[in-house]
């Protein structure tokens, strides 16, 4: 396993980030730990997806700068930064009738030349990649065939042959049920775990994201609301302001990480619920 001190540190800094005419981040610093497993929440539109993607490269920045090991983004070659740095999108396109194995050998472009064979080594990691995904018996399979599951598995696999050191995923259990679910995040925290790769993850699910996240980015109006380990930073405060809910925060039964319970806005004892079960953060000082 990579140890943190030797994994590559991707920060922003000053960070305004979002589209012609309309700014979603403004002023953001944000340090992602190395070799860790992070994850970033938020409500629709607070800027997650953005931030995951001018971290990317996908978009350039409006002012600041993203930072890799201290350097300015912007100065690395392109090949390069990929060879560090991999991305699966919310919403990743195949090409009609393309195979598992043909989707994940393109994980290998940005370590090949324009005049370069393929090779011994670039067989090797596409095998591995698609054997730590559980792909591999699916192969010859069209990709447009495949599962949801399965599918995302496939994608995954190519993100992984691509060897990068950070991998930044952008809603990756959208649209599957929760087994599978489950099963996308234990292979990331797999991952993590065994490679010491960098796991930067957007997620909508409260839950799943304070159990398998060794911190949490909580971000709200284009902003960080805070960042830090789940049991510090996930509090029915944060909750309340970052989503607009109101919510008991307390431990999951299994994990011990926070669990998020809904309060509904009818039910007739709201104030009583929210203050017999307040989270310790929030009691008063006697």
């Amino acid at each position: 396993m990579t140890a943190a001190s030797d994994a590559p540190r991707l920060s922003a800094r000053a960070l305004s980030a979002g589209y012609p005419g309309r700014r979603v981040i403004e002023g953001l610093d944000l340090e992602i730990t190395p070799g860790r497993l992070t994850m970033i929440i938020g409500a629709n539109a607070s800027g997650k997806s953005t931030l995951l993607g001018t971290l990317a490269r996908l978009r350039p920045p409006l002012e600041g700068a993203v930072e890799l090991d201290g350097v300015d983004v912007d100065t690395i070659p392109r090949r390069r930064f990929a060879q560090v740095v991999g991305l699966l999108p919310q919403h990743p396109t195949a090409p009609d009738g393309v195979s598992v194995a043909e989707l994940v050998g393109r994980g290998r472009h940005p370590h090949r030349g324009v005049f370069q064979r393929w090779s011994e080594a670039d067989a090797a990691k596409v095998d591995e990649a698609m054997a730590w995904t559980g792909v591999t018996d699916l192969a010859d399979r069209p990709v447009g065939d495949l599962s949801g599951g399965q599918r995302q598995r496939a994608w995954i696999a190519m993100a992984l042959a691509q060897d990068p050191r950070i991998l930044l995923l952008d809603e990756p259990t959208t649209f599957l049920d929760l087994t599978h679910q489950l099963e996308v995040l234990d292979l990331l925290r797999a991952l993590n775990r065994s490679r010491g790769t960098t796991v930067v993850v957007v997620l909508h699910d409260l839950n799943l994201a304070a159990r398998y996240a060794d911190e949490l980015v909580v971000m709200a109006q284009g902003a960080v609301v805070a960042h830090g380990a789940p049991g510090q930073v996930l509090t029915e405060d944060v909750v309340r302001d970052a989503f607009g809910l109101d919510a008991l925060v307390i431990p999951d039964p299994l994990t011990g990480t926070p669990l998020v319970v809904p309060v509904p806005h009818d039910h007739p004892h709201l104030n009583d619920h929210l203050h017999l079960h307040r989270t310790p953060e929030r009691n008063d000082t006697p």
